[in-house]
C-alpha cells in the first residue's frame, strides 16, 4: 500500500464527460480518462486489504491492489504486465465493464470506492500511446490446429491464449468484421471500434488467423441475427480438420415480446436497430431505420436498451421513453445488507442523461398500429405481490410511438449452431459443461468445447474473458496433456 492515510485523504473522483450537446453529434467516445497525477491519487485510496475483496468481485480476478499500488509509485509499465496478467482486453472491460469490483471494493461500504475502472482505463490507454503493448507470439509451435467460432471476448481470449502456447488457431465468424457483440452489439461511443482492430494485429502477429463472412453449423439464424455469411462451414469439417473446437458465440436470440400488433412496421428487437448503425458508422450501408424527428419507446432497462437511447439521441429522436416491467430500484443501495455483492440501485447512463424519459412497473399489452404502421403502444402498470406481477385496475394508457425497440436481454446462444454440433444442452438451451475439474468446459461431443455466452447464457464482458482464458487451458490440456497457461 503505497499511501496508508491515502483513502482518509482524498475523495474518489471520476472520469469527466464532453458536454452532452457536443457528443450527440456523433459517435466518437466522449470520456476523458484520468490525468496520470489523478489516477495516481486513486491509486492511493486502495487500502491493499487484507481480503481484497475487489479480486473476488471481479470475474478476471484482476490483481487490482498490486496495480493500484504500482500507478501511485509510478510504474505504469509494470502496472500494465500485472494487469495483462490476468485480463486480455483491458481496453474493452475499462470501458464497458459495470465494475463489480467497485461494488466489491471496501471502501464502497461508505458509497466511495477506489474508482479502479477509471485506473484501469488509463493504465492500458498508456501503455497503448507508448508501445508497451506488443505481440507475443510462441517460441515453438506444437502442430495442433484449433478452431474458435465466435469472435467476441470468450473467442478472442481463447484464440490469443492458445496461441502464445504454440497452437495454430482459427477463428470463424459470421458476420462481416471481427469482434462479435462488441463489434457489433455497442455502439462506437462506448467502443471505439479502432481498439479492435488494434487487438487484432497483436493477435495476427501472434499467428491467430481469422475467417469471417463464414457461419458454422447448418440451419441459418432465425429473425433478429446479424448474418452476413456467404460460406457455410459444417461441423464435420471442422472436426475433422482441427484437434479442438471452441464454441464461443454470443447469446444472441432476443427476447421477443408476442403481444398483438408484435407485427407491425416499426416493432424491432434492439441489434435490428443498433448493428446497422454501427456498420454505418464503419463506413457501410446506411442504417435503414432513422428515427429522426420520431418518437421512440425503448422496452428494457439494461444496457442494450441504454445504448438504442443514446443512438437515438444521435439520430435526433423528437422522444424517447425507456420503460420496463419492473419496479423502480432504490436510488441508493443497502450497503451493510449487499456489500461486497452486486447490489440492486438505480443505475443511470450517460445516455440516460442525454435525453430520455423512463417509466417502471409497466407491462405492454398491445402494439397499435394503422395501415400496417406503428402509431403507439397500449400499457398498463402492475405492481409485484408475493412474487407475482398483477395489473394496476384502471391504469392501462397509450404512448405515442413511431418506432419499438425489444431490448429485454437474450435468451440463449443459437440453437442453429449447438444442434449442428449435437451438443448437449441444459435447460436453459446453452451448451451443457462444467468449469471445474477434470474435463472442464468439454461438452457432450468429442473434442468440442464451449464457454462465454455459449455455455452460461448472457453475460458480462468479463465473464466471457474469464471463460474464454480457463476454456484456452482446458483445451491445452486435452491436447498436450498439461498446460502453463494461467486459470
Amino acid at each position: 500500500m503505497g499511501k496508508p492515510t491515502g483513502f482518509m485523504e482524498f475523495r474518489r473522483v471520476n472520469e469527466s464527460y464532453a458536454p452532452v450537446e457536443q457528443r450527440v453529434k456523433n459517435y466518437h467516445e466522449f470520456i476523458t480518462r484520468l490525468t496520470d497525477a489523478g489516477a495516481k491519487q486513486q491509486g492511493a485510496r486502495c487500502m491493499d486489504c487484507g481480503i481484497p475483496f475487489c479480486n473476488n468481485g471481479c470475474p478476471v480476478n484482476n490483481i487490482i491492489p498490486d496495480w493500484n499500488d504500482l500507478v501511485y509509485r509510478g510504474e505504469w509499465k509494470q502496472a500494465l504486465e500485472v494487469l495483462h496478467s490476468t485480463n486480455n482486453f483491458p481496453e474493452v472491460t475499462g470501458r464497458i465493464c459495470p465494475a463489480p469490483c467497485e461494488a466489491a471494493c471496501t471502501l464502497n461500504i461508505n458509497n466511495e470506492p477506489v474508482g479502479i475502472k477509471s485506473i484501469e482505463h488509463a493504465i492500458i490507454d498508456k501503455g497503448g500511446e507508448n508501445g508497451w503493448v506488443v505481440p507475443q507470439p510462441a517460441k515453438k509451435k506444437t502442430g495442433k490446429k484449433i478452431a474458435v467460432v465466435g469472435s467476441g471476448p470468450a473467442g478472442l481470449a481463447a484464440a490469443q491464449q492458445l496461441a502464445r502456447v504454440g497452437h495454430s488457431v482459427t477463428v470463424f465468424e459470421k458476420n462481416n468484421r471481427i469482434g462479435g457483440l462488441l463489434r457489433y452489439g455497442i455502439p462506437d461511443f462506448k467502443l471505439d471500434k479502432r481498439l479492435i482492430d488494434w487487438r487484432m494485429a497483436q493477435l495476427a502477429a501472434e499467428g491467430v488467423k481469422f475467417q469471417t463472412n463464414t457461419f458454422v453449423g447448418k440451419d441459418a439464424p432465425g429473425k433478429g441475427i446479424a448474418n452476413d455469411a456467404k460460406k457455410v462451414v459444417s461441423p464435420k469439417e471442422l472436426q475433422k480438420e482441427f484437434d479442438a473446437v471452441i464454441l464461443a458465440g454470443g447469446a444472441e436470440q432476443p427476447r421477443d415480446l408476442p403481444v398483438p400488433g408484435r407485427e407491425l412496421k416499426g416493432v424491432h428487437y434492439a441489434l435490428e436497430f443498433l448493428i446497422p448503425q454501427n456498420k454505418e458508422v464503419a463506413g457501410d450501408a446506411k442504417n435503414p431505420i432513422n428515427v429522426a424527428g420520431k418518437h421512440v419507446v425503448v422496452i428494457g432497462g439494461g444496457d442494450t436498451g441504454s445504448d438504442c437511447v443514446g443512438t437515438s439521441n444521435r439520430h435526433g429522436a423528437a422522444s424517447i421513453t425507456q420503460i420496463e416491467v419492473m419496479p423502480r430500484a432504490p436510488d441508493q443501495e443497502n450497503g451493510p445488507l449487499t456489500w461486497p455483492n452486486w447490489p440492486l440501485k438505480l443505475r443511470t447512463s450517460s445516455s440516460h442523461e442525454e435525453g430520455c424519459e423512463r417509466d417502471w412497473a409497466i407491462s405492454t399489452k398491445e402494439f397499435i398500429g394503422e395501415n400496417g404502421v406503428l402509431k403507439a403502444i397500449k400499457a398498463v402498470r402492475v405492481e409485484f405481490k408475493d412474487g407475482k406481477m398483477n395489473e394496476v385496475a384502471g391504469s392501462e394508457f397509450e404512448l405515442k410511438a413511431d418506432f419499438v425497440f425489444l431490448a429485454m436481454g437474450f435468451t440463449n446462444p443459437l440453437a442453429q449452431v449447438l444442434d449442428a454440433f449435437g451438443v448437449e444442452k441444459d435447460a436453459r438451451g446453452n451448451a451443457k459443461a462444467s468449469t471445474e475439474g477434470a474435463g472442464c468446459y468439454q461438452t457432450s461431443v468429442k473434442k468440442v468445447f464451449a464457454a462465454g455466452d455459449m455455455r452460461r447464457g448472457q453475460s458480462l464482458v468479463v465473464w466471457a474473458i474469464r471463460e474464454g482464458r480457463q476454456a484456452a487451458r482446458a483445451v491445452d490440456e486435452y491436447l498436450m496433456g498439461s498446460s502453463v497457461l494461467p486459470r
